[in-house]
């Protein structure tokens, strides 16, 4: 890998403000969706991003995109400042940076045909492909993503939730990307189709350099698929590491309560896992904790939780897996389980 990031994200931050009154609105507050986010994407990476629903996920996502305006911080794209990118500047931009959402039912047009969905981003970008060819390379597509290139004129709905999610695949590709954000691409689908399209996905990368941003809340999901992990609770990223460090030595309270509850299927795994329950509600975005934001619900939240808000940065003395952990009391937990 490159030493230098195709991506760079740096103090991400996205306030949604709360208003009251209707002919006239006062702010009263704001949501603090996005609250300091930082990371790099490597080419040829693909950099997990879990937590439950509500913690930022999507919204970092939509403002990659910038489908959501930052309220601070900065993304960089090969050396380039993309944060307020606008007209000629952003189309230029999503030439490289493509997505592919959640849902595949309703992330594609059911007035148009494969052909015209895939289509489609030639007609932004028509110097990627000329009009004579654009029918050949929709097809190549198709061929690509595991589809019979022949169904080009079929509708969406004569599809099924997988192949639906290949065809989202196949648009994302057109214009040759160099990033792609998979906003929980395969949560909508069955456990042996998300199967299928993860290793689509692996293939794609392998055969175009892809680098990936892969966002989910199913951790077996992104274990299987991603080289580097980021574990993000109410806005912040509390936790990065690569793969092994996240999921075989995890030092965040967080963390270890998140892979305490992924089912194991070797019984004797089960029994001597330690299982952590974590107690409370998730605090409003619209009015954190103090200080550390997991303080709430942490076993191990002492007086300093409340006053300081803890740096996400290595740790003294956690030897050989010391990675990033914005805890004041980090400390490596052992997971037992099975699975890969």
């Amino acid at each position: 890998m490159s030493t230098e990031p195709v991506l760079r994200v740096e103090n991400l931050v996205k306030h949604f403000p709360l208003t009251r009154g209707v002919l006239i609105q006062k702010k009263i507050g704001a949501v603090r969706a996005v609250d300091g986010v930082s990371f790099d994407l490597q080419p040829g990476e693909t950099l997990g991003l879990v937590g439950e629903s509500g913690c930022g996920k999507s919204t970092v996502a939509k403002l990659l995109m910038n489908l959501e305006r930052v309220s601070a911080g900065r993304i960089v794209f090969k050396g380039q400042d993309i944060t307020h990118a606008s007209g000629s500047a952003l189309k230029a931009v999503r030439r490289n940076i493509q997505m592919v959402f959640q849902d595949p039912y309703t992330s594609l047009n059911p007035r148009m045909t494969v052909g015209d969905i895939i289509g489609e981003p030639y007609d932004i970008h028509p110097e990627v492909a000329p009009k004579g060819d654009r029918r050949k390379k929709v097809q190549d597509l198709l061929d690509v993503v595991g589809l019979n290139p022949e169904h080009i004129n079929r509708y969406p709905h004569q599809f099924s939730g997988g192949q639906r999610q290949r065809i989202g695949i196949a648009r994302g590709l057109a214009l040759n990307p160099e990033v792609i954000i998979c906003d929980e691409p395969v949560s909508a689908l069955d456990v042996s189709v998300q199967a299928q399209v993860i290793n689509l996905m692996e293939r794609l990368q392998g055969e175009f350099g892809l680098s990936y941003i892969f966002i989910a809340h199913d951790l077996s999901v992104v274990r299987h698929i991603s080289d580097r992990v980021a574990v993000m609770y109410l806005g912040k990223i509390v936790e990065v590491g690569t793969e092994d460090q996240i999921y075989e030595h995890p030092t965040h309270p967080y963390t270890q309560a998140l892979l305490s509850a992924v089912p194991v299927p070797d019984p004797e795994g089960r029994e001597t896992r330690e299982r952590i329950i974590l107690t409370g509600d998730v605090p409003s975005p619209a009015n954190p904790p103090s200080g550390c934001r997991f303080r709430t619900r942490c076993w191990k939240a002492q007086d300093i939780c409340a006053k300081e808000e803890p740096l996400l940065e290595v740790r003294a003395g956690l030897g050989d897996t010391a990675h990033a952990s914005a805890c004041h009391f980090a400390e490596v937990m052992e997971i037992v389980h099975t699975t890969n």
